[in-house]
């Protein structure tokens, strides 16, 4: 299993238990992903680190003074 956290900017748009598609987006050195359809955004990740599964299971989301975070877990 593998956990990973997307910023969501907008609320309820997910909630625990929901099952998400990601989408991979392509930088110069990095990729990125997004919880479709543009609900939260990744950090970059670098080529090693890159999230292989298409979908995965939100387990929570925390909120912080800096926004929305969606923890979500893969099965890699």
């Amino acid at each position: 299993m593998r956990i990973e956290e997307f910023k969501m900017e907008r609320e309820n748009l997910v909630k625990p238990g929901d099952t998400v598609k990601i989408t991979e987006g392509v930088l110069p050195s990095s990729w990125y992903y997004t919880i479709v359809p543009a609900v939260a955004m990744s950090r970059n990740y670098k080529f090693a680190e890159r999230i292989k599964s298409t979908e995965g299971k939100v387990l929570e989301i925390e909120k912080t003074e800096r926004g929305n975070y969606v923890k979500v877990e893969f099965d890699e």
